[in-house]
């Protein structure tokens, strides 16, 4: 019984998700769906009566109290969590007890997060947004509908099986050289190449990476390129997924075999070590490649994902010489190497640099909207930084540039006469109340501008990199890999292992997750469940017993970071957990603890993807190191519970100077 819902103040529907049961629900209150051909608006206005009394009472709280309730539970024990982004309600629900209350914020927030990735600067205007997530069309908006719920259920499947999603942070493949070696090919056979082809149509590849499932193999950006934010990068990774979905019943079928659990052993003798180098090792006999690629070929033709060729427009934060943008329009294109392995390239589109404009722009109004709303008297405008004439100066020119017929460009350039009039013209100078609802218009024609270049556009241009250009990148990296490509698919399963590294030197460790929260990266050895599948953590009812247990350790170790706490250590039954945040500088000198601010129950979740806690925290310490570049580190460890408490908290020490180096293992 879940759900999740974007409804506008009105009570409109711009999106809704529904599992199996919470649909049957409905059909049980207002009868089975009525379809017209591929269509199912009857369905639609089962949701809209459902929720609409919900939707009035938060929109009539806000007008009245300026405030509304975040939470409630129904007599029916059905858990409601509800948030407010601007003229857009979101709401959660959850009817079978398996969600929390943090579950569905959570859930809220990624699907804000999506939302952004895919219409950018218009999310800031709730009238286009609703435009863009409620097409007229109702075939266009079913089929919208569908990808971003199929967006949310991957999310919602690899935040159950994967640890990346898990910790919300980016999971490196661990083979030092051939990340390197990849790297070098990227930039010069594929970067390099397409940058310098006629045929690349106005487009500049940024960044390239390979990923093996969900694991980053190789990255590599330009020298023109921004830095890419880590929430963008796992945002991307789950948009990759939902195209090309990695197999995880493969497990299932192919990983039978005798079941392997560790005990410390004599080093073999020279005859013995001859015999084990000829039998298959431990990595090898986790997974079967062919099964995988057959049945991942299987699956990809009955998923039927878009032509590869077609690029998808994304927006992402970027900083360039013309400036900053928070949503920068970008083409990616998603080329599937085999099943599992793919390459993603992240291209700058012609007229990006209107965006940054458009922004900065966006950016002044917001700053003088602020300043009108405050209770300025009279029509005399504010002070500001950088000075009105100076945007004035500015806009004009940008407005002239645009030198378009288009509906939406002499409606700006109206609205922005109006306001010109109204803030300049000593005889016709508004008040502040016009000059506020001037300043508003004027917002919303720069967002109008930005949606008909980067979205409405996109639907429209078929500008992008030729088809022969890619598939010529196809071929080279084909061959780069051809000869790794089964041992890549069988790392991404086994990527880190507990007995061949660290059940040595830490007895009685059971699992750990450390993340470099600087670089939105993580490590964390394995943890690949299924019922016939066995791993070092055992088969069956104990592999899942253990697994549910690092998945409740990040649950607690957020709840007390969400309170400020940086350190956790407790006992749960015969096991020991500890949680450990802390900040060091560059060379890894470890700086003194501070105080963490305490977040309220709903306030933005602890992640990347759900507000990109992490980098806020990072400013929040930096204020008091503004000479040293500081950085940010978790570890989590799983200790069974005979282990003494200071062997525990000394091993905590030795991992996470252990783990320390891996983590520079060059990804630009």
């Amino acid at each position: 019984m879940k759900c999740l819902l974007v409804a506008s103040e009105s009570a409109e529907v711009l999106f809704y998700w529904a599992d199996r049961e919470f649909e049957q629900n409905i059909q049980d209150q207002y009868g089975p769906r009525q379809y017209e051909g591929d269509t199912y608006p009857a369905f639609e206005d089962s949701f809209n009566t459902l929720f609409a009394p919900l939707i009035i009472s938060c929109s009539t709280l806000i007008e009245k109290i300026n405030d509304t309730y975040t939470s409630f539970v129904t007599e029916n024990t059905h858990l409601y969590i509800l948030h407010q982004f601007g003229e857009c309600l979101y709401i959660a629900v959850n009817g079978d007890g398996e969600e929390t209350e943090a579950d569905l914020r959570r859930k809220i927030y990624v699907m804000k997060k999506l939302i952004e990735v895919h219409f950018g600067m218009v999310t800031l205007n709730s009238a286009l947004l609703r435009k863009e997530l409620r097409p007229q069309d109702t075939e266009q908006r079913i089929q919208l509908w569908k990808m971003l719920q199929s967006l949310l259920e991957t999310y919602s499947l690899l935040r159950e099986q994967d640890q990346s999603f898990l910790v919300e942070a980016v999971e490196r493949l661990i083979h030092p050289t051939l990340c390197e070696q990849c790297i070098e090919f990227l930039e010069r056979r594929v970067v390099q190449q397409i940058n310098g082809s006629p045929e690349r149509a106005g487009e500049e590849v940024l960044h390239a990476f390979i990923l093996v499932n969900t694991k980053l193999l190789a990255f590599y950006s330009s020298r023109n390129a921004s830095s890419l934010k880590p929430s963008d990068l796992l945002a991307l990774i789950l948009l990759v997924q939902n195209l090309y979905p990695s197999n995880n019943e493969l497990d299932d079928t192919a990983l039978e075999g005798p079941e392997v659990f560790y005990t410390p052993e004599p080093s073999p003798t020279g005859r013995e070590s001859a015999e084990m180098e000829g039998k298959s090792t431990p990595v090898f006999q986790f997974v079967d490649p062919d099964v995988q690629m057959a049945e991942d070929s299987l699956k990809t033709q009955a998923s039927q994902p878009p032509d590869p060729a077609t690029p998808r427009r994304v927006f992402l934060e970027a900083t360039f010489k013309e400036g900053y943008c928070p949503m920068m329009p970008h083409s990616m294109y998603c080329l599937p190497l085999w099943p599992g392995i793919s390459v993603v390239l992240l291209t700058k589109i012609p007229h990006s640099q209107v965006a940054v404009s458009l922004y900065q722009f966006l950016e002044a109004f917001t700053v003088l909207e602020k300043k009108l709303s405050e209770g300025q008297e009279g029509g005399s405008l504010p002070r500001m930084q950088p000075p009105l004439s100076e945007l004035r100066n500015k806009l004009d020119k940008f407005i002239r540039a645009l030198g378009s017929n288009e509906i939406q460009f002499p409606q700006l350039q109206n609205t922005w006469t109006d306001f010109k009039n109204k803030a300049f013209s000593r005889a016709a100078q508004g008040t502040s109340r016009e000059l506020l609802m001037s300043c508003r218009a004027m917002k919303t024609w720069l967002c109008a501008v930005y949606r008909h270049y980067f979205v409405v556009q996109s639907h429209r241009s078929p500008q992008r990199l030729s088809v022969s250009l890619q598939e010529k990148a196809l071929a080279m990296m084909q061959e780069k890999l051809m000869d790794w490509k089964d041992f890549l698919l069988v790392k991404s399963k086994r990527n880190i292992t507990m007995v061949c590294t660290y059940l040595e030197d830490f007895p009685g460790l059971v699992h750990f997750i450390y993340v470099d929260r600087t670089a939105g990266q993580m490590i964390a050895p394995s943890l690949n469940v299924t019922d016939l599948s066995t791993t070092e953590l055992g088969k069956g009812p104990l592999a899942h017993f253990i697994k549910s247990k690092v998945w409740s350790l990040v649950g607690t170790a957020r709840r007390y970071l969400q309170k400020g706490y940086t350190t956790v250590t407790l006992r749960d039954g015969d096991y020991y957990f500890c949680y450990f945040l802390w900040f060091e500088s560059e060379t890894g000198y470890k700086l003194e603890g501070i105080e963490l601010p305490v977040l309220s129950e709903d306030s933005a979740p602890i992640g990347m993807l759900a507000g990109d806690y992490y980098r806020k925290l990072l400013r929040y310490y930096s204020k008091d190191h503004h000479t040293e570049i500081v950085k940010c580190y978790e570890l989590l460890t799983i200790h069974l519970g005979v282990i003494p408490t200071d062997c525990i908290v000394q091993h905590c020490c030795e991992l996470a100077k252990k783990l320390w180096e891996p983590t520079r293992i060059p990804l630009l």
